[in-house]
This record gives C-alpha cells, structure tokens and sequence, in this order.
C-alpha cells in the first residue's frame, strides 16, 4: 500500500504565529520546523503500522524544503523544492492508494483558523469547488478525485477539518489545537498530538486496506471559482489557460479534465503574484 503526504505547518499543534513558519523567524522557525518534523513521523509510523510499504512526502509549506531528510522516519521520500507542477499535490498519481493531510489548516474567508490562508493571502480572498466555499484541501482534493485516490486522513484545527470532511468519506481525522483567533489557539502538548497522528494514521491506512474510505466525489464538469483582492489581479488570472473572469474580482476555471483545472489554478497562482507586486 502506498500512502501519499502532503504537510504543512500552520495546522502544527504549538504553531501559532509566521515567524514560528518563515526561516526569517530564527530559532523561532527552527522549533516550528521540529514540531512539524515530529507530527510529519508520527503520521508515517502510523502509516506504516497500518500497512503502507510505501510513503512519501510532499514538502506543501513555503518554500518547500523545511525537513531535514536524514530526519524523516520509515524512510519515505521526500519531494522538496519550489515551482513544482502540481505545488502542493506534487506527487500525487493514480499509483498512490491513499492521500494523508498533514498540519493544514483552514481557509482565509472561513471561521477563525490559526494562520488561515488559501495559497497567497495577498491575491485570494475566497474558493469555492461547485458553489461551496473551500480552503486549500477543497482545492487540492481536485487533483485526488482525478486520480481516483481517496482522502484518508487530516491533522490540523475543528475548522480545517470541517472544510475538508465533505471530500474525505470514511477519512479519519486529528485535531490539534482549536483555534481562537486568527493568531491564536488552545493547542495540545506536541507529544499527545503525535501520538493521536500515530494512532490516526495507522487506523487511516487500515481503513484503506479495507475499502473503507472514498474519493472526494467531485462532480464534473467542476468549477473552480477564485475571488481575488483587485480587479488587476482578476485581469491578469485571465492570462492562464482556461480561466474566465465572471466578475470585477473573481474568476473561474471550469472542465472535466479535474487535473486540467488545477494546473490552471498553479498558474494563476504563480503569475498573479505579479500583479500584486511580489
């Protein structure tokens, strides 16, 4: 069995402000980087208790090289690096039997959620997968449906969870913390959060083993909707393929092709950064 990563680190217990995710933040982002490497192992270990032979691990944060690799556990590979195709799915095939989410977290125009964001604050304020409101494991679950691999666990806060239980049936998931505010949170002891990710983890693999756990059940033709910050950036998403401006600050990407429609997505996310002046 083979069992596909993808982790960030705002949904880390203990993680609760950008210097804790940002190598400018010193010995700040050195814990951060710790905390996530110990939730990132639990989740393997887990996984391989469970049944997988194989993991690996797609470095979803920043700029995606953020563990140490004689660190990772079970000897997993590590998919590391920015300007990746498929960004935060990278990886991801119809070889893989199941899809684990590690330290996500919840959208930027949801319930307070720790660091909330959805791919670059500056440009997007809202996504929405067929008319419902989605954060970045809505987004990313169009490439899982494409492939045909269920979504089989999540770690992070209640409000990432709750974005993301609609596209995980039968998936198993680990709160680990519950967020107050946008910069804030009641967060478990780091070590009880690995063992919840270890014991979720193997119960998510098993689950798969068994058949257990559906794909996201997307319905196509799906529709991406992107509400954006300016009308610029609007106009400029508009430059990638298949994109459609359907209003003066949102756009849409619309198809059968699931993986089509998110490679359109990275685009507009790569190119609009210009628009907003980075």
């Amino acid at each position: 069995m083979k069992i596909w990563i993808s982790f960030d680190m705002e949904g880390v217990a203990g993680i609760v402000d950008w210097d804790q995710c940002r190598p400018s933040g010193g010995a700040r982002y050195d814990l951060g980087c710790q905390l996530m490497l110990a939730e990132v192992n639990a989740a393997i270990e887990g996984a391989i208790a469970g049944g997988a032979t194989e993991v690996v691990l797609n470095d979803s944060h920043g700029t995606m090289a953020n563990l140490d690799p004689r660190a990772v556990a079970g000897n997993a590979s590590y998919i590391a690096g920015r300007h990746k195709p498929l960004y935060m799915m990278q990886g991801l095939d119809e070889t893989v039997d199941a899809a684990f989410l590690v330290g996500y977290h919840g959208s930027i125009s949801g319930q307070p959620s720790t660091l909330s964001h959805t791919y670059n604050p500056e440009v997007f304020a809202a996504a929405r997968v067929n008319g419902v409101e989605v954060g970045e494991s809505g987004i990313n679950a169009l490439v899982a449906e494409h492939f045909g691999v269920p979504i089989a666990f999540l770690s992070g806060d209640a409000v990432t969870w709750e974005q993301t239980a609609a596209f995980a049936p039968g998936g198993v998931h680990v709160v680990t913390k519950e967020s107050l505010t946008r910069f804030s949170a009641a967060n478990l002891h780091p070590s009880e959060s690995c063992r919840l990710i270890r014991e979720g983890a193997e119960e998510a693999a098993r689950r798969v083993a068994g058949g257990a756990v559906g794909t996201p059940g997307i319905t196509r033709p799906a529709t991406l909707e992107l509400d954006v910050q300016t009308g610029d950036m609007a106009e400029v998403a508009t430059w990638a393929r298949g994109v459609e401006r359907v209003a003066e600050r949102t756009v849409a990407i619309s198809g059968e092709d699931l993986l089509a429609v998110f490679r359109s997505f990275v685009a507009v996310n790569y190119i609009t950064r210009q628009a907003g002046g980075r």
